[in-house]
């Protein structure tokens, strides 16, 4: 809720209060500069409540609203019984003015002194990181960051499973591809990992061990390779520019004893039993349809008991709000953790799980097929060597993360303002370009600008998106949705190239100037801040 909505409807509702209206008061933007900034229906919906004409009640309310003429010009009302409020220069000016005082403009300190755990990527070390791996990074990495703009102290966490069957198959693949390097006799393994990640792998083993390990070293396979596909993994999210504060895995919540301490409570507590060789979790105790496999007969743990652990170790840590970043393949399996959660008494209310949906590749407009289990498909890292990182970042979170996402590689190929990253990027290299060349005035001085001379359409578009801009960060930590910020950008520079092609911006007015180069000057703050959130570079010069 931006400071104009706010003060707006605390307004309405008193007046509401003092005409006895039992209905909440409702504002939005409007779309013709000619009704003012923002309107009201509500007296359209309080004349079935009332029984009054709509005009009738708009105009008891208008009566009863009360406010400074430094922030509303005009209170007007218009059929059917819309009430529409003309936002004053005054307030614009004081908005303009803060963003020159505060590089940080849009940051707030409402979650100061809370803390926030961001679990994401989380990718088991298999093979290299595959494009759905990277959409999961950006979005964890973003929700991170607006986090921290809304005053959260964040760890950002990667947890992987290192103990299970995934990776005993890895060493296996590597072992047989070392056999085959020294010329043994070796038939590879059912299911097993192919790429040619694998025989690099190998030769490493090679290269350091020598070729006198057998068949029977098993151990050294899987560790190593482990180790060398973790560094791969690391190496490339920061390429993504993507760093993380704390990596946990499941194999330490084996050592310690997490686990097996547990199952003992879930066994006092009666809701693990045996059956037909497996051990079930009791899940229908818990208002579950069905209860399900928790160790299977070969006694291996599905993934529900090494995630419940861990879980609960984070809810131990204290964190006031834990995000988990899932895949949709996630989205029927995480309420068996948080079930199993309660089950031990643990509080799961500040736990919010963010389901994405995956990513095609298109080339040409068709579908690039792609095959995990063969090895073939484009990795995130060869994504980020042909396309670099801000666009790889931009184009992860052009849609909403509940919407499959069309990569569309000619798009993100494409050097001209057609692609939405320059788009963005050219609006900021714009402004100090034109800043640049006002070199006779600076932040200071500009202070001092007339908001009244600021009466294009194009002007007043850019200065409410700029006061809109808290108002976006604040509910995109809200509701989670890093898409957001791009949106908002997307938007704020279109209505600032609509500006530039319409308002020349040094002119022989030097008044005129100085309110222009003060707009634009907040625009670029604006600017950088979103492209910051998102990770993404504010070139000077394009």
């Amino acid at each position: 809720m931006s400071k104009a909505t706010e003060k707006i409807l605390i307004s309405l509702d008193k007046a509401f209060k003092k005409l006895n209206y039992q209905s909440l008061p409702q504002i939005s933007k409007t779309k013709n500069q000619m009704y003012g900034d923002y309107s009201s229906s509500s007296p359209l919906s309080l004349a079935k409540e009332t029984g009054q004409s709509p005009i009738e009640i708009a105009k008891k309310i208008q009566q009863e609203l009360k406010f400074d003429k430094d922030f509303i010009e005009d209170i007007s009302i218009t059929n059917p019984g819309f009430i529409n409020f003309k936002l004053s220069k005054s307030f614009y000016q004081s908005i303009i003015n803060e963003v020159l005082l505060n590089n940080k403009f849009g940051s707030n300190r409402s979650n100061d002194g809370k803390t926030a755990n961001v679990e994401f990527v989380s990718a088991n070390p298999t093979g290299p990181l595959t494009i759905g791996h990277g959409r999961n990074g950006v979005i964890g990495d973003i929700i991170s960051n607006i986090l921290e703009w809304n005053g959260y102290s964040v760890t950002r966490e990667y947890y992987f499973n290192n103990a299970g069957r995934q990776m005993r198959i890895l060493g296996e693949s590597v072992k047989a591809r070392y056999l085959e390097l020294i010329g043994k006799p070796v038939s590879f393994p059912s299911g097993g990992y192919k790429g040619d990640y694998i025989k690099d792998i190998a030769l490493k083993i090679l290269k350091e061990k020598g070729n006198k390990l057998s068949d029977k070293d098993d151990n050294i396979f899987k560790t190593t390779a482990e180790t060398l596909m973790f560094n791969d993994i690391k190496k490339t999210l920061s390429d993504l520019k993507i760093n993380f504060d704390k990596y946990s895995n499941e194999k330490d919540y084996y050592d310690n004893g997490s686990i097996d301490r547990m199952l003992d409570e879930f066994k006092q507590m009666g809701y693990i039993y045996d059956k037909d060789g497996a051990t079930w979790f009791n899940f229908s105790k818990l208002g579950h349809e069905q209860d399900k496999v928790y160790i299977k007969k070969t006694g291996e743990p599905t993934y529900r008991v090494p995630d419940t652990a861990y879980h609960r170790d984070k809810i131990e840590r204290g964190f006031d709000l834990i995000v988990d970043i899932f895949g949709a393949d996630h989205k029927d399996a995480y309420p068996d953790v948080i079930s199993a959660l309660n089950a031990l008494g643990c509080k799961t209310d500040h736990i919010n799980v963010v389901i994405y949906q995956f990513v095609t590749l298109i080339r040409d407009g068709k579908k690039i097929k792609m095959s995990t289990r063969n090895a073939d498909f484009i990795t995130i890292s060869e994504l980020i060597d042909q396309l670099g990182s801000d666009v790889v970042r931009y184009f992860f979170i052009m849609r909403g993360v509940n919407s499959h996402l069309n990569f569309d590689l000619n798009l993100a190929e494409d050097q001209s303002d057609k692609n939405p990253v320059f788009y963005l990027q050219y609006a900021h290299a714009r402004i100090c370009s034109i800043l640049h060349r006002a070199k006779d005035f600076n932040k200071k001085s500009l202070k001092d600008f007339d908001s009244n001379l600021l009466n294009k359409e194009s002007e007043l578009n850019l200065l409410k998106q700029i006061s809109d801009f808290p108002t976006v960060i604040k509910n995109a930590c809200t509701k989670l949705e890093p898409q957001s910020i791009s949106i908002y950008l997307n938007e704020i520079a279109s209505d600032f190239h609509k500006f530039y092609n319409e308002c020349k911006v040094i002119s022989n007015d030097s008044e005129k100037t100085k309110s222009r180069l003060a707009l634009i000057s907040a625009t670029k703050v604006v600017l950088k801040n979103g492209l910051s959130i998102l990770g993404i570079s504010a070139p000077k010069k394009m």
